[in-house]
């Protein structure tokens, strides 16, 4: 598989650079084209691929690059779905795959491949999944897929007899063809990336791909509460187990405080440090994956308890003269900062704003009611004033958090949150959101410093 073959790479980053190694290794014939221009790449990783033998072409898309002697056109997930590469090999009837759907088919025999997609709750699911499987096989577990670790960059490593945590995303999905996992979860459907898919019948439809490749022999952990998700999965193949945060059932579910698996109690969610509903669910998945892999108890219940979350994703910080802190940076939208808002019962103190999107604030109200306190900040800072101020909230409004922090942190008490889920993009002050939830964990952690000077 994959040897002495024509094959055209359409799209660097570190998807495309990682297969692009795989297959030179293994005696292909290589090209990788990239619209981002050559001085714009990472020169270390060009000078490499050169120096193997890639025929590298970057800064714009030839007409007369990719033809008829391709045997195959491999597709970094980000490229539009009718990018003319694309619609050209189907013409030619040359088979257009991604880099999962290429290692997979490297795989060595009897790797227990567990798979994780839906629109919320991946990275959260997968990490954790991650955590609980390496604390039970240390030596045969590991993680690759769109959380951050491209398979091809761990294919070399995965023996006979591993555990292989993914995560899937639906840009990935759109070019899986044989990829079947022996355990798929389906956290939950949401309408998403509509501008890439332009339906949402269509997102649902490649995101579900795996699950009808898999066998009876399979087993399919869903969201037994999202509507979308079960219609997505009619007819599959696979043992299909149910996990429900409303409803006592045949399967995983959440009962007076606990989350049980067949009746059995697992874990009291009072032990569970990531707070909301829907991280319940992410819970529940992990411990749907860890029970069918023979992970005992223990186990599970250890790392649930440790887990703090994956940083930046209501990420729980710390927690200072019985203050918690949680770092949400990630919410960049209206719809992340409800879902962290409803996942806190206690008088909350949050900080709003960033770049200006003519975000729709108004849709925040219903998830305002334990809300104490806001520090409105960034270019949109005047219009979240505006809007608290409507609501008969209190509000700072400094252009910068730092200047603000202290101030807010002086109208909290001891049993509050202290939350960064600002609903908005980061771009007006910050390169990337990360740094500004790094900034907010910082200023956390120095009230305990400057404390104790």
């Amino acid at each position: 598989m994959f040897k002495n073959k024509k094959v055209f790479i359409l799209g660097m980053a570190r998807s495309g650079y990682e297969a692009a190694k795989i297959l030179i290794s293994r005696g292909n014939e290589v090209f990788l084209n990239d619209m981002k221009e050559e001085e714009k790449q990472n020169k270390e990783q060009v000078e490499e691929l050169r120096n193997l033998g890639v025929h590298l072409f970057f800064g714009s898309h030839p007409d007369d690059l990719f033809d008829e002697s391709f045997d195959y056109l491999i597709k970094n997930p980000g490229i539009p779905i009718n990018h003319k590469y694309v619609l050209k090999a189907r013409e030619l009837n040359i088979e257009v795959i991604n880099e999962v759907e290429m290692c997979f088919r490297l795989l060595p025999e009897n790797v227990k491949l567990v798979a994780i997609t839906g629109t919320n709750g991946k990275t959260t699911t997968t990490t954790l999944t991650y955590n609980i499987l390496k604390e039970a096989y240390p030596d045969k577990t590991i993680l690759a897929g769109n959380i951050g670790y491209p398979l091809s960059s761990v294919i070399e490593k995965v023996k006979s007899g591993d555990i292989l945590v993914m995560e899937i995303s639906a840009q990935q999905g759109e070019n899986l063809v044989n990829f079947r996992p022996n355990i798929a979860v389906l956290t939950n459907y949401f309408p998403a990336h509509i501008e890439f898919f332009k339906t949402f019948e269509y997102y649902k439809k490649v995101k579900s791909k795996m699950f009808f490749n898999q066998t009876d022999d399979d087993v399919a952990i869903v969201n037994l509460e999202n509507k979308d998700a079960n219609e997505s999965i009619k007819g599959i193949k696979s043992n299909i187990k149910y996990f429900s945060s409303s409803n006592e059932i045949n399967g995983i579910y959440l009962k007076d405080g606990s989350i049980y698996y067949y009746d059995e109690k697992i874990i009291d969610t009072k032990e569970i440090k990531i707070k909301g509903i829907h991280n319940i669910e992410n819970c529940m998945c992990a411990i749907g994956v860890s029970k069918e892999l023979g992970v005992s108890n223990k186990i599970i219940c250890k790392c649930i308890s440790e887990f703090k979350g994956v940083e930046h994703r209501l990420e729980y910080v710390t927690t200072y003269e019985g203050r918690e802190f949680y770092n949400d940076t990630e919410a960049t939208n209206i719809k992340s900062t409800q879902i962290a808002l409803d996942s806190f019962d206690q008088p909350t103190l949050i900080i709003l704003g960033g770049l200006e999107r003519n975000q729709v604030l108004e849709e925040l109200t219903p998830f305002m009611k334990n809300v104490k306190a806001v520090l409105a900040i960034g270019q949109c800072r005047q219009r979240v004033k505006e809007y608290v101020d409507s609501l008969g909230i209190k509000c700072l409004c400094y252009e910068y958090m730092k200047d603000g922090f202290s101030e807010l942190y002086s109208l909290s008490s001891p049993g509050d949150v202290i939350l960064l889920s600002p609903a908005t993009a980061s771009w007006d002050q910050y390169k990337e959101c990360e740094i500004r939830g790094a900034e907010f964990k910082k200023l956390a952690y120095d009230l305990d410093k400057n404390d104790k000077k």
